[in-house]
């Protein structure tokens, strides 16, 4: 595997011990500042103008190194990080942690091991006209095709994907701005049995554009977030019941993130508790306001927000747990790969 330089860096959020003294001497310190800062013009907006690349779907395996994919004019790639010590670019400048290596020349949406840490990947295939879920041998680099479509139509921009005790994979698909006459025409969520067979279990217009996916530890509870950018589309997190034979009823809205950007990826802890990637800091040319900042959004079970994760670098897209207690959690945001430690164990969902 190729080696090649991203920025990974670790973000140290919920910290104590703080001495009182040198809080006053600072609080002092920024009063001359905070006076000039008053009386100055307020600042232009900022806006992005050009966006080179995207990191998306983080995935953790069973050694703690994490699989990412980078997606934008620079091309599409799937990367794995691993973990190692800081090396100095120049005296008095620590660099990132660890090494990032090229594990294939393509990328994906998203991607999430199974139980038996095969790599599962929403994607396009190697010449991006093959939409549909893989399975690979991270070992071997042995891709196997699990779904490509549904009642002979192919998929579109198959997005986000999980999985649930069972082995079963749920996955959501968007079409684009066009629909060719063999591709199935609809924004649907879908899953795919250990048996092969590809159930369409949601579909528009019941829902509208589907993201991020998600089933809850005790396998009770399907999560789907609605991500629809126009002014006036579901920016929201849906929540069903999920039953035993995969099926899904009593949809109702689990969180509220409009009209500032919704929820992209997300993953669950051990209790419960969705990690939500979302939020905006800056615009990005669309209706989305800047109502929600950039950040992990924490909701429980009851739908009530917990805590956000600031995160400090547009766009943020998907999370993941990983670490050998599972609380350390990756977040892939704009050209970087953060991580954080959180109290909470996660799931490998």
């Amino acid at each position: 595997m190729k080696s090649i330089s991203i920025a990974v860096v670790l973000l140290s959020i919920g910290l104590a011990g703080c001495a009182s003294g040198a809080a006053e001497e600072r609080a002092a310190a920024a009063a001359p500042a905070a006076t000039a800062a008053a009386s100055a013009p307020a600042p232009p907006e900022v806006e992005a103008a050009a966006n080179l690349m995207l990191t998306e779907g983080p995935t953790v395996d069973q050694d703690g190194a994490v699989y990412f994919t980078t997606s934008g004019i620079l091309g599409s790639r799937l990367l794995k990080w691993t973990d190692g010590p800081r090396i100095g670019t120049e005296p008095g400048l620590v660099g990132f942690p660890g090494k990032v290596e090229v594990f294939r020349d393509y990328g994906a949406g998203a991607l999430v091991f199974d139980k038996d840490f095969k790599l599962l990947a929403a994607e396009r295939g190697p010449k991006g006209d093959r939409p549909g879920i893989t399975r690979t041998d991270v070992k071997t680099g042995q891709v196997e095709w699990l779904a490509d479509k549904y009642q002979g139509k192919r998929f579109h921009n198959p997005n986000d994907l999980t999985v649930d005790g069972k082995g079963r994979i749920y996955f959501t698909d968007r079409p684009g701005a066009k629909s060719a006459p063999d591709q199935v025409g609809l924004n649907a969520v879908y899953r795919v049995d250990p048996d092969g067979t590809v159930a369409q279990i949601l579909k528009e217009p019941e829902i509208e554009r589907p993201n991020g996916i998600m089933v809850s530890p005790d396998d009770k509870t399907l999560y789907m977030i609605e991500a629809h950018v126009k002014a006036g589309g579901a920016k929201l997190i849906r929540a069903y019941d999920l039953h035993d034979d995969g099926s899904v009823t009593n949809m109702r809205v689990h969180y509220t993130f409009g009209p500032g950007r919704s929820g992209d990826g997300m993953t669950v802890d051990s209790q419960g508790n969705l990690y939500v990637a979302a939020g905006l800091n800056i615009p990005r040319g669309s209706d989305e306001t800047l109502d929600n900042h950039t950040g992990i959004y924490v909701i429980s079970p009851a739908g009530k927000l917990l805590r956000m994760i600031p995160i400090p670098e547009d766009v943020v897209t998907n999370v993941a747990f990983g670490g050998p207690d599972l609380k350390t959690l990756y977040v892939t945001s704009g050209k970087t790969l953060f991580r954080t430690r959180v109290e909470i164990p996660g799931t490998r969902r």
